[in-house]
């Protein structure tokens, strides 16, 4: 992994330069992404002009969002029809006309992570600042705002539920542990999946992905050959993706000058 990752919006004419002769299909990440980090996951939104970028790049092409939050949690923050959504880390993924998907795997976890959210619950209630995130198919435990010195214990909390129910596996964020079912599936195999079901990954089609996240690693490693990544990094850290953007507001521009290269056949 590369620690010195080109800045993206120092090399627009490269990364259009790159459509040419093929058509991008783009996939992006939400928190961190389209819409700032916040300590309180309730309170993540994507600022209007962010919005209409997202809108105007749908009209040129495939968009996926795709989140750890729960399919129709994204489906509402972004509110735009014309997009597929994997939420739950892929896990779950719905678009237009219709289209719907769940990983039968995970369904089969589901009873092992209601049960390890009923123990979790219980044993971070009397810590100040951790937050307990039930989505479909996985439990975030937030602890952004928690003391440095309880870290500790709400890792050995996740750690004990990971080790009492089978079937799940620990993962690592911004600031959160998560426990998901213990499949091999992640972001990067659900990018595969949309890019495979919407015929989409032939060598005419560019896959294109901006993500903030660790998690986001994955598809930075399925698409390193033959996709186009882009790391949203508010500080530098190692990465599988080609290129970086600092904020939210850096991933607005790249995608208002992919829109312009698409729609002027560039």
């Amino acid at each position: 992994m590369d620690t010195d990752t080109r800045a993206a919006l120092q090399h627009l004419g490269e990364i259009t330069a790159r459509l040419r002769g093929r058509q991008p299909a783009v996939f992006l990440d939400f928190d961190g992404t389209l819409a700032p980090i916040v300590d309180r996951p309730e309170q993540a939104a994507m600022d209007p002009p962010m919005r209409v970028a997202v809108e105007r790049i749908a009209r040129s092409c495939p968009v996926a969002v795709v989140s750890g939050r729960d399919l129709p949690d994204v489906r509402q923050r972004v509110g735009l029809d014309n997009i597929y959504y994997a939420g739950s880390h892929g896990f779950d993924i719905a678009g237009p006309h219709g289209t719907h998907h769940e990983h039968r795997k995970g369904t089969e976890a589901l009873p092992a992570l209601d049960d390890a959210e009923r123990m979790l619950r219980e044993a971070v209630k009397d810590i100040d600042g951790a937050l307990i995130d039930r989505k479909h198919f996985s439990i975030a435990v937030h602890y952004r705002l928690a003391r440095g010195a309880d870290v500790a214990a709400i890792e050995a909390a996740v750690d004990a539920a990971l080790a009492r129910f089978g079937g799940l596996r620990k993962g690592h964020g911004k600031k959160v542990f998560e426990l998901q079912p213990d499949v091999d599936w992640d972001k990067g195999a659900a990018v595969r999946w949309l890019l495979r079901s919407l015929s989409l990954d032939g060598p005419d089609v560019l896959p294109i992905y901006v993500g903030d996240d660790v998690t986001d690693e994955d598809a930075f490693r399925v698409l390193a050959d033959d996709g186009l990544c882009c790391a949203v990094l508010d500080t530098p850290r190692p990465t599988a993706a080609h290129f970086r953007l600092a904020d939210p507001g850096e991933v607005r521009l790249l995608l208002l000058a992919l829109t312009d290269a698409i729609e002027s056949g560039r």
